[in-house]
């Protein structure tokens, strides 16, 4: 029963693609048609700029012109030209054009400042030509000047939660210092290779890297992913067997034993990279030893679209590239091993069963201390746990951090709703106890939560403002890791992209803050930083989807249609929201003119 439900569920879905493909391939053709047919003669001058709807700021800024022949026109006719933003479910008149005479022609020009509107975003921007007193009459021309608005600036992450996607963690919690877990730690280590050489060598230097990934395995000991990539050299020496990198990976999976035998097969992956440029432009980074135009050349190449053979052949000619390749080439006969894990917490069965006890004493009766209450909080998974605790906590202890972490939990428990009014009233509860916490103690973690609710709430302004004093009350790095990425994240949607890039210079594990920053400097034009951050969101999590998107939209920037299609592919394939949203966005409007967009989006 259960294999011919299945069996149902696929031939649906397979149904389900096929009437998409039509849908799209006739509304497409609609679309063409309402632009091409029937043929202008009054309209055929006007002219948009910029060509294409851009959001700049909270505004879509642009220019109508054009010129309508007199001697096409009988004079008695009264010609008209009006302007409308129109979605299916809205519209906006923006009135007529003023037609100023001349001996040929009418010219008319206007330029239009409007404040954008969610349902601007897949709206159709269209000019109207009427003649005739009569009021109400039907347009005689009619020309669709744009479709959809340029805005990759909405796509920002601030930690909302979207189907098919993974609930963001939002707040931020006061730890005790005894237990920093709130977050995973991921760390990266290399074990090295003689040229061409698959089999691990238990060198001084290798030996030093296990002695670390011991210590980092000490201190974290709860392992949710342990990742091995092998990697392989561009140097002759290496051979040109692509296997390479896979056996090496292999042999320091080997060489791990135990560190990783007992882990679940799920969470060991293995991988390998061959012709591939990514690993040495992250020890670019870095490299000291040629001028910064120099290495912004080398960038140019490494991130061109071309193939590996025609990137290596132009990177060769390059002054200075040879003392790269013997500095930095040997650095890439490695396998890196990337661990992410937690370190352990949680009370012993004494502390337990007095904590349980403590939760269900209504006389005030406490044996735990401050820091064993926190723990338990800090240890347990269920947010209705943590606010058990945090709410018992705030009876016996005068203290910010059970009011702060209070409300991030209430944070937490509104990302887990799909009711608006329920979500409010988690906020507007969360928001109370942070003010609270703030009164007892000012900690820039109050703040910060107060921010992110502000930001859940629309209030942009608001929210920057306490970031900011946030950031001033503190130097903890991990802490102003997480603030100035929210904080970087509004200064995209208040298109200050250039101070954007700057709050993103810290070393960020979250693939959302490194899709953040790429918007941010795909905002500004530099591309290839914008590359490099959408990459990063891809290795981070290419089940995220968002990094290959961004990577189609420098594709498509380019004119590089094929590497967009591939991009979009795997961005639609890892999140099926992004499907909608390419359908509508007019940086791919060129490529939805192709019949391969829809045969390589639209079916998997």
């Amino acid at each position: 029963m259960k294999m011919r439900l299945n069996s149902i569920n696929q031939f649906n879905i397979r149904m389900f693609k096929l009437l998409l493909i039509l849908f799209l391939v006739s509304g497409d053709f609609l679309f063409a048609s309402s632009i091409i047919m029937p043929e202008n003669k009054f309209l055929k001058d006007v002219e948009l700029i910029p060509y294409k709807l851009k959001l700049e700021g909270d505004s879509i800024r642009f220019t109508v012109k054009g010129s309508i022949p007199i001697e096409s026109i009988l004079t008695p006719k009264n010609p008209k030209v009006s302007l409308k933003f129109r979605a299916e479910q809205n519209q906006l008149d923006l009135g007529e054009i003023e037609l100023k005479r001349n001996v040929a022609n009418y010219e008319y020009e206007k330029k239009f400042a409007l404040k954008f509107e969610s349902w601007m975003a897949g709206a159709s921007l269209e000019v109207s030509f009427f003649q005739g007193k009569k009021e109400g009459s039907q347009a005689q021309e009619m020309q669709i000047l744009a479709k959809g608005v340029i805005a990759p600036q909405l796509m920002v992450k601030l930690g909302e939660v979207y189907p098919d996607e993974p609930i963001p963690l939002v707040g931020l919690f006061i730890t005790t210092g005894s237990r920093v877990k709130e977050i995973a730690r991921k760390e990266e280590f290399a074990l090295m290779f003689d040229p061409g050489d698959s089999e691990y060598k238990s060198s001084i230097a290798n030996q030093e890297t296990l002695k670390r990934i011991d210590a980092f395995l000490e201190a974290n000991p709860e392992v949710q992913e342990i990742k091995i990539t092998g990697i392989q050299s561009p140097e002759v020496s290496e051979g040109k067997n692509s296997t390479l990198g896979m056996t090496r990976a292999q042999s320091v999976k080997k060489a791990l034993g135990p560190r990783v035998n007992s882990i679940p097969e799920a969470s060991l992956k293995m991988d390998s990279r061959w012709n591939d440029w990514f690993d040495l432009r992250l020890l670019l980074r870095d490299y000291k030893g040629i001028s910064t135009n120099r290495k912004d050349e080398l960038y140019a190449i490494l991130m061109n679209q071309e193939t590996y053979l025609e990137q290596s052949e132009r990177l060769k000619k390059v002054p200075g590239f040879s003392q790269v390749a013997q500095d930095l080439f040997p650095k890439l006969r490695v396998a890196k091993v990337e661990i992410t894990a937690k370190p352990r917490a949680g009370l012993n069965m004494q502390q337990s069963m007095k904590l349980k006890e403590a939760l269900s004493n209504t006389n005030g009766k406490n044996e735990l201390s401050f820091g064993e209450w926190s723990l338990a909080a800090e240890a347990t998974q269920s947010l209705e746990e943590k606010a058990a605790i945090y709410s018992k906590m705030t009876e016996l202890f005068r203290s910010p951090l059970p009011y702060n972490n209070m409300a991030v939990v209430r944070i937490r428990q509104a990302q887990r709703t799909l009711d608006q009014g329920s979500k409010e009233v988690l906020w507007e509860e969360a928001l109370r106890l942070l003010v609270q916490a703030y009164r007892i103690e000012p900690t820039p973690h109050s703040l910060h939560n107060q921010g992110q609710i502000l930001a859940f709430q629309g209030d942009f302004w608001g929210a920057y403002k306490k970031l900011s004093d946030a950031s001033a009350m503190t130097l903890n790095p991990d802490f102003l890791q997480h603030n100035e990425a929210l904080r970087g994240a509004l200064d995209i949607l208040r298109g200050d992209y250039k101070l954007a890039t700057l709050r993103f210079e810290y070393s960020f594990t979250d693939p959302k803050d490194f899709f953040n920053k790429g918007l941010a400097y795909f905002m500004i034009g530099d591309y290839a930083n914008a590359t490099m951050a959408f990459e990063e969101s891809v290795v981070q999590d290419r089940e995220f989807g968002y990094g290959y998107y961004g990577l189609a939209m420098i594709a498509a920037i380019g004119g590089q249609s094929e590497v967009a299609l591939i991009h979009l592919k795997k961005a639609i394939s890892a999140n099926r929201q992004l499907a909608e949203r390419s359908y509508q966005d007019p940086l791919f409007e060129e490529l939805r003119k192709s019949q391969e967009f829809f045969t390589e989006i639209a079916v998997d």
